[in-house]
């Protein structure tokens, strides 16, 4: 394949990084979820609603409406928008795509929003359409959510690596301890390892702190330029380098990686930077299995169980900071809006701003996402490696 020309991201603001909490339960729709986003970046940013001209909105529970149906609720007019049905690769995608818009002059403000209603019925309900072939190719014989793909994946991977649940067990216990930081992380209490061996199972090898919690909940933040953010006085970050791949390793027979090891290089490069140069790693979490290959296949690690074993993941631990927030393990994962914990969570610790945990000297860090899952493998795989920018 000829590497072709990439175009930079310089003059590309991204700021205000906004969290509605999320709950266990909500009586409230998607649209209001992503109308409290849109809300609160209105108001920390001080940009009037009539001035952003770009959105783009990732949800898989706002069917049957969809962006556009936002912009007459909401009272937008718009010159730039896009339904981002992606999942969790959702946000370092919506960046990349907002950075373009607004690179191209096609929109001057784009609002980035994720939202999702679930927990109990709607969760069950979303599993049972996610996609033509689960229902058609897979309900039929009981295999209903997430958990079983996960658990072959999982399975392989350790079969494959000769990692433990010890080793998996790593990653849950380091991220509660950086969730317990977080004021709105729905998980409260300390993990134990002791506690994450003994706990019940849920599809060997997958036991229940393996598994993210369905919750409703939104994320969001504003891409700009340079410029509009400095005249506004408000903390961004730049964009170093972005990546999306979709439907790699197709003839795997389940999942081995992501897509990131086919774009790390370039992704790298064009950042002039190196995995040894970021602060930190927020990488998608809805099981630790994927956070295995994301340490892999981004070059921090050939062997990540080893590498777990070796280096400490917490926060304030001094090794490699990994999903300073808590991840979705702790917080809850809001479909969608889980695509975007870890670019909030990385734009609040570059520019210093970090609710929980801060990481010291957060000058750059890699945010890494993965989703949309067919059965036995996730077909989008994100990353984005951000930089400390302007404090307005």
């Amino acid at each position: 394949m000829t590497a072709r020309p990439v175009q930079d991201y310089a003059g590309v603001a991204v700021a205000v990084p906004v969290t509605i909490p999320s709950v266990r339960r909500s009586e409230h729709g998607t649209p209001w979820w992503l109308g409290k986003v849109l809300a609160a970046l209105v108001r920390e940013s001080g940009i009037a609603k009539d001035e952003i001209d770009g959105l783009i909105v990732a949800s898989y529970t706002l069917r049957p409406d969809n962006a556009v149906s936002l912009s007459e609720y909401f009272g937008l007019s718009l010159r730039w928008l896009d339904d981002l049905n992606m999942g969790g690769a959702s946000g370092p995608i919506a960046l990349r795509r907002a950075a373009r818009a607004v690179q191209a002059g096609d929109a001057e403000v784009v609002a980035c929003l994720a939202a999702d209603v679930l927990g109990g019925a709607a969760f069950g309900a979303l599993m049972e359409g996610y996609s033509s072939f689960s229902r058609d190719g897979v309900m039929p014989y009981g295999a209903a959510g997430p958990n079983l793909p996960f658990a072959l994946i999982t399975r392989r991977y350790m079969e494959r690596t000769g990692a433990t649940r010890e080793d998996m067990g790593q990653i849950c216990v380091a991220q509660r301890h950086n969730g317990l930081a977080q004021p709105h992380a729905l998980f409260k209490k300390p993990l134990t390892m002791d506690e994450y061996l003994a706990a019940r199972p849920v599809a060997e090898p997958l036991h229940l702190y393996d598994c993210v919690m369905p919750c409703s909940g939104a994320e969001g933040f504003l891409v700009m330029s340079e410029a509009r953010a400095r005249s506004g006085n408000l903390p961004f970050a730049r964009i170093k380098s972005a990546m999306e791949r979709h439907n790699t390793y197709s003839q795997d027979d389940v999942q081995r990686s992501g897509g990131w090891p086919l774009d790390r290089d370039a992704l790298y490069n064009a950042a002039g930077l190196g995995p040894g140069d970021m602060a930190f790693l927020q990488a998608y979490d809805d099981y630790p299995v994927i956070v295995m290959l994301q340490l892999e296949g981004l070059g921090f690690s050939e062997n990540a169980p080893a590498f777990v074993r070796e280096t400490a993941l917490t926060a304030d631990g001094g090794g490699l900071p990994l999903n300073t927030s808590g991840g979705q393990l702790s917080l809850g994962q809001a479909g969608a809006a889980g695509g975007f914990v870890g670019l909030t969570e990385g734009l609040r610790q570059v520019t210093g701003r970090a609710r929980g945990i801060q990481v010291p000297n957060a000058q750059a860090g890699l945010v890494s996402a993965y989703g949309t899952v067919n059965f036995d493998r996730g077909l989008c795989s994100s990353a984005v490696i951000l930089s400390k920018g302007g404090q307005g």
